[in-house]
């Protein structure tokens, strides 16, 4: 019999699971509280279940998808590689801030947008990952890390999560459900280059509507946006603009655009002043992230100087648009924002 991965359910889905091996519903709040708050991953370990629970469990749930190959660190972030069972690769990025932690977790291995800055493109999609892969990335790091709490979780890892729906879906409301990791829903951001229908298809949804919604927008003209993101083609700047400024936001919060500062390409005042006339009136609904480039050996961008990121950035302030410039963590191993890319990574380890 092949085993189930336990971290695949959420726990409605777990008690329907547990009705079927003739186990009580509460037994399923009991293990999730086992995993989700001692991040325990042995049944062995559960012990306010009988021999004969963790016995049956045993034989029909494992727990980790991934195998954590190595990590990295740096000053500022961690890296860490992980391996699939079908031997993929995947990268999680942990983010000390000042005060936090915040996890970046990737949905996808490799991915399909395509953008031309973004050194996870250059593989291409080999899959989404499963809801299982994506909790797995939090509970392995956590359990390296110890008593440290991971505050913040952004899906902004490889891929693109809303290619991805329902096992993100799945992995949020794990999340933030109080018998599960219990994360504010404020503490959690997706992060999407704009497919238009999933952003609707967000607004409907009770739970992905309460997380935060970052969107690259990158480009101010609709021919500028296609140059470095191809599938701007199909999801227009102007319908995207028009989804964003109705989509249903808590009270408040804001939709992050992000910006990813590109030298001699979308740098200039004349694209910041683009830029503010795009946002318009809704200034108190959007705030900006400048994301200076981050460099690649494989790509054919470069970073703007700090004199460009600061002009560009007193016009945004001009016209009163929120606004802050994001220097990414862990650009020296390959950690920060378009930098992840587990082909070169796989290399990186082992030479």
């Amino acid at each position: 019999m092949t085993k189930e991965f336990i971290t695949d359910y959420t726990l409605g889905e777990l008690k329907e699971k547990f009705k079927e091996l003739n186990l009580e519903p509460y037994r399923a709040n009991q293990v999730f509280r086992w995993i989700y708050k001692k991040f325990v991953t042995d049944f062995d370990q559960m012990t306010d279940l009988s021999k004969e629970h963790r016995k049956l469990l045993k034989q029909r749930f494992a727990f980790h998808p991934l195998e954590k190959i190595e990590k990295v660190e740096a000053p500022d972030a961690t890296k860490y590689l992980f391996k699939t069972l079908d031997g993929h690769l995947v990268e999680t990025v942990l983010i000390k801030e000042r005060d936090h932690l915040t996890l970046c977790v990737s949905s996808q291995i490799g991915c399909a947008v395509g953008c031309t800055f973004c050194a996870t493109a250059l593989d291409g999609l080999k899959r989404n990952l499963t809801t299982a892969e994506i909790i797995d990335q939090y509970i392995q790091v956590k359990q390296d890390i110890g008593e440290e709490r991971i505050r913040n979780v952004v899906f902004m890892g490889m891929g693109e999560p809303l290619a991805n729906y329902e096992n993100v879906r799945k992995a949020v409301e794990i999340m933030v459900s109080p018998e599960g990791i219990d994360l504010s829903k404020r503490r959690i951001t997706i992060s999407t280059s704009g497919i238009i229908a999933q952003i609707k298809r967000m607004a409907q949804d009770p739970i992905m509507r309460e997380v935060n919604l970052a969107v690259s927008l990158n480009g101010v003209t609709q021919k500028e946006r296609e140059k470095l993101m191809p599938l701007t083609k199909t999801n227009t700047l102007e319908e995207l603009m028009e989804t964003l400024r109705n989509f249903p936001l808590p009270k408040y919060r804001r939709i992050t655009l992000e910006y990813v500062l590109i030298k001699g390409v979308n740098d200039s005042p004349k694209h910041a002043e683009a830029l503010a006339k795009l946002i318009g009136k809704d200034k108190k609904r959007f705030k900006v992230n400048l994301i200076p480039f981050n460099p690649d050996p494989n790509l054919p961008y470069e970073r703007p100087s700090l004199s460009d990121i600061m002009k560009f950035q007193k016009v945004l302030w001009k016209y009163g648009i929120s606004n802050f410039v994001r220097f990414s963590k862990g650009v020296e191993i390959f950690g920060a924002c378009g930098q992840l890319r587990a082909r070169r990574e796989s290399i990186y380890f082992y030479s």
